[in-house]
């Protein structure tokens, strides 16, 4: 087995399922950038599409479950919050996605690998995977599995937004306050994409995107609570 043999095996591990539709699984993992966009280059988008309808329907019919008095608007606002790219960005680093990816040297150069778009992109195909492969019962279990730390937080009061959580936690872990720094922007003016890095003494800086700097600022202090605060 070469390098990526091996991680396809280990993702297949961590997930519990085996797929039986090895090509299936291969396309769920291929990035559009393999080929160059060459039409025999079979890549993820189709499944991405049918992954994000799957994923939406799970969190639903989760939350109708966990919330049984709560409003249409309540849950569509936290439906935002489990679903989101920088939600399944997190998922696929945990179950070892991008080592799995198949990516064009030029994107892998470039720090597709760990982009939050493209890893939650993967996440949604292999979702979509699992649905076509092993039913929604598959696809389920994977959820159920993998969004459970992110349920957690929905536990939070809802007036506070994800950076004044992550400060409280720190502090409670009696901690300096979590430090934002601008990594980059990118995109078109009418359409800038912010990654932003929270770095808090003692942990790993996580990172994350966004199209404002204040809503990156958001989605890091998320992903920083994500990892961490559950753990406690």
């Amino acid at each position: 087995m070469n390098k990526r043999e091996v991680a396809v095996s280990q993702l297949e591990a961590r997930i519990g399922h085996v797929f039986q539709d090895r090509e299936l699984l291969e396309r769920a993992l291929t990035h559009a950038s393999v080929g160059d966009g060459a039409t025999k280059v079979r890549h993820n988008e189709r499944l991405e599409f049918l992954g994000d309808r799957v994923l939406n329907l799970l969190a639903a019919e989760a939350l109708m479950e966990r919330n049984a008095e709560a409003r249409e608007g309540e849950m569509s606002r936290l439906m935002a919050t489990l679903i989101n790219y920088h939600a399944c960005a997190i998922v696929s680093r945990e179950i070892g996605l991008p080592d799995a990816l198949r990516l064009a040297a030029s994107a892998t150069k470039i720090g597709a690998r760990e982009n939050d778009t493209v890893l939650g992109d993967a996440c949604e195909a292999l979702i979509a995977a699992l649905y076509i492969d092993g039913g929604m019962d598959a696809a389920r279990t994977f959820f159920q599995t993998f969004w459970a730390p992110q349920f957690e937080t929905l536990d939070e009061p809802r007036h506070k937004d994800s950076k004044t959580r992550l400060q409280e936690w720190a502090q409670a872990q009696g901690l300096a306050l979590p430090a934002y720094s601008l990594v980059s922007r990118t995109g078109p003016d009418h359409a800038p994409v912010f990654t932003v890095q929270v770095a808090i003494e003692g942990y790993e800086t996580q990172a994350a995107q966004g199209r404002s700097k204040q809503e990156a600022e958001k989605a890091a202090a998320q992903v920083m609570l994500l990892k961490h605060e559950t753990a406690q």
